[in-house]
Order: structure tokens, then sequence, then C-alpha cells
């Protein structure tokens, strides 16, 4: 057997369609993939009560465990909506980042999680993942959270669409 046929195993990260990380992670799981949904309880209130509910630490994150010849038949899943890239590359949950989170989820103290940027608003930005990856534009924030926008000079218009900051890059 030739070392050309181990494949190593990572946690790759995959973006999903929102509000569907359990129900991802159950179809993976019955698929026999290794997922890891970091979750956490917190308290909502409702007009007539108030519950504890499991909510997903990152929104529209899921990592699963697999050689990365798996990623094309994994983003195949319904309500995945892309492989989280760096550099080019899976992006990749290190050993030392799952050991943080389970960790910080252990402590039992509420957690916020924000996208890890060093991008401010007026940026210039490129979008390095997803459906839009290759576009330029500029970062702004609006009342209802961060936007990506983009200006057709030609017609006099600009186009906005919230975006997840982490899918952005600086332009230098």
């Amino acid at each position: 057997m030739s070392n050309d046929s181990i494949q190593v195993k990572h946690w790759f990260v995959f973006y999903t369609k929102s509000r569907q990380e359990k129900k991802i992670r159950d179809l993976l799981t019955r698929r026999g993939f290794e997922v890891f949904l970091p979750l956490q309880k917190v308290m909502r209130q409702w007009s007539d009560r108030k519950k504890k509910v499991e909510v997903p630490l990152f929104n529209s994150y899921i990592f699963v465990f697999e050689s990365e010849d798996q990623i094309p038949f994994i983003v195949q899943t319904p309500g995945i909506a892309w492989n989280l890239r760096h550099n080019n590359k899976p992006a990749v949950l290190h050993p030392y980042e799952l050991q943080t989170i389970t960790r910080f989820l252990d402590s039992g103290l509420l957690l916020e999680s924000q996208p890890y940027t060093d991008l401010t608003v007026g940026d210039p930005v490129e979008v390095i993942d997803g459906p839009l990856k290759g576009m330029l534009g500029m970062l702004l924030k609006t009342t209802d959270g961060e936007k990506f926008t983009v200006g057709l000079e030609s017609i006099g218009q600009t186009m906005l669409v919230r975006i997840d900051p982490g899918v952005l890059k600086k332009r230098i």
C-alpha cells in the first residue's frame, strides 16, 4: 500500500444555510461522518415564557473530521452552502482551536462569537469565499449588521448584500 492512498483527516470548515446547522449535523452523522457543532445553552424570551435553548456558537458553521478528498461529497449535502477556504486551501480547524472551543463551552459561561477580522468600515475588500468569491467592493456597517457593497458606476447604482466579514479580506 502506497503512502499516496493514506488520506489524513482534518476538521474541515463548512458554511451552512441559515439555521440549518442541527439538521445538517444529523444528516452528516447518519451518513457516517464525524461532525462537530459547538452548541451553547441560552435563555430565550417569548411573549408568554422563557426557555433555555441550544444554539450554535458559530452561526452557519459546521466542522467535519474527514480527508480532503471527501469535501466534494460533503458539499453536496443539502443545506451546506460551501467549504470555507483560507489561502486557496480548505480551511481547517486546528486541534488547539478545537480544544479551546471545547474548554470555553465546558466553562458554562455565556459566550459570544464574532468574526476575527482587521476590517473597518469603508475598507476596500475582496470576497475570498462563497458564491461571491472574487468580487471587489467596500465594507459598510448598517443598523442591521455588516454589508458588502458593490458600486455599478455605469448605471449610478449600488448593490448591498449582508455578508459574513469572515469571508472578506482587505484589499491593499
